[in-house]
């Protein structure tokens, strides 16, 4: 099960705080995302408390989970934001999110995109290649502006993750190689509308130890120094995110010990330090809830059929991705092992294989750990309307997304006239 304390089972039923789910499931429908405030908010305040005095910044990053009303929480509680389009800083600014504490990251920023960035002043533009650099210095230049910029630096650190989800080896499309970024910090003077104010790398997400995350900071560290006695002066180091968290079986770093090593590998420096945790803040704080439609026995294997599918929940097609599946009611019966599909016109449509699981048609389940990178990640595959979204705050329910109509999906389509 999620290690996310707030949905737990009372008298063999499993509640969102002190939300039964059946309640949510009679009252919204499913599938239907489920986040528990309580457990967002706890995860970012164990951040924020473990970097105690030193100078920090929390950048959530938006691409897990993009609600506005997630969003609008998060930058209650201090959080900044990493984005990686002009949508997603549409989104921080709609949920009252601080340009000012926003990193904008991503391989192929548009000029529109670095257009309204700079007209917002965003705190810094996370560069990841020198054609982008000149780009973002013209558009500076015909703003009058000067755009703060950190280099993602890509340091050729393996992250032991899904080699779709790794970001910081030298054949990864992402940042600058380590060995370039001298080069182009020294050649301030030629980008006379940009301002070098940090450095930044990422390598990937859910890791699961510390050394990873220790190598790039050395590393990081050693171009930081070279930089200094050069007389360049560097405001920030962004150490970027990828902190794991517990799906099925891992046993990633907790929170205090991942920041605190970091504080650690960084103490002889003066410059403020930023992350950009996405997963580790709202992965634990979602599940997924779905309703069995039939239960399919043939020969070879026992099909569980659920009401949501691959375009709700991407994760297990796309990445092979183990998410625990629970009922929301345990139940005597008798144990049987399902592949739990969906009605997607795909092979690939599942949420988990080989599942021990003691259900009838009609039950429900709840598909665990899929507060990041679910609904962000949702479509409309199929001409399937995506999920509601619902917050619960101990004994309160909220809607935080209505659950797409039919007609919403052909609202911008046209006819060819005759």
């Amino acid at each position: 099960m999620s290690d996310c304390p707030t949905f737990s089972y009372h008298d063999n039923e499993l509640f969102a705080e002190s939300v039964p789910l059946k309640q949510l499931a009679d009252k919204f429908g499913t599938p239907c995302y489920v986040y528990s405030r309580a457990a967002l908010t706890y995860a970012y305040q164990e951040f924020d408390r473990a970097f105690a005095n030193r100078d920090h910044l929390i950048c959530y990053a938006v691409k897990a989970n993009s609600n506005i009303a997630i969003l609008n929480l998060l930058a209650r509680l201090g959080s900044g934001f990493d984005i990686v389009s002009g949508g997603e800083l549409q989104r921080v600014i709609k949920a009252g999110g601080d340009p000012k504490k926003t990193v904008f990251s991503g391989v192929g920023k548009t000029i529109n995109e670095m257009r309204r960035a700079l007209e917002v002043d965003i705190l810094c533009f996370n560069v990841e290649s020198e054609a982008e650099l000149i780009a973002l210095n013209q558009i500076a230049q015909i703003m009058g502006k000067s755009a703060p910029v950190s280099l993602r630096v890509n340091p050729d650190v393996d992250a032991k993750t899904h080699p779709y989800i790794s970001t910081g080896l030298k054949e990864n499309k992402f940042g600058i190689p380590i060995t370039e970024a001298e080069k182009i910090y020294q050649s301030a003077h030629l980008y006379p509308h940009i301002r070098f104010t940090g450095l930044d790398c990422h390598i990937g997400s859910q890791l699961t130890t510390l050394d990873p995350f220790l190598q790039a900071s050395d590393k990081l560290l050693n171009l930081l120094e070279k930089l200094e006695s050069q007389g360049l002066a560097i405001e920030h180091l962004d150490l970027g995110g990828g902190l794991g968290i517990r799906y099925v079986d891992e046993s990633p770093p907790e929170i205090k010990d991942y920041v605190s090593a970091l504080c650690d590998s960084t103490r002889h420096i003066k410059q403020s330090i930023l992350i950009e945790p996405g997963r580790s803040l709202i992965g634990n704080a979602g599940l997924l809830l779905t309703r069995i439609e039939y239960l399919k026995n043939t020969p070879a294997r026992n099909f569980a059929i659920v009401d949501a599918a691959m375009n709700d929940l991407m994760r297990p097609a796309l990445y092979d991705a183990y998410h625990d599946i629970l009922p929301v009611f345990k139940t005597a019966g008798q144990i049987k092992t399902y592949q739990v599909v969906g009605p997607v016109c795909e092979t690939g449509d599942f949420l988990g294989h080989d599942r021990k699981l003691g259900v009838t048609q009609g039950d429900l389940l709840a598909v665990m750990s899929a507060g990041a990178y679910g609904m962000s990640m949702g479509s409309n595959y199929n001409t399937r309307p995506r999920a509601a979204e619902v917050m619960v705050d101990r004994d309160t329910v909220h809607v935080i997304r209505y659950r797409e109509t039919i007609d919403e999906l052909f609202a911008t389509e046209r006819i060819l006239p005759q």
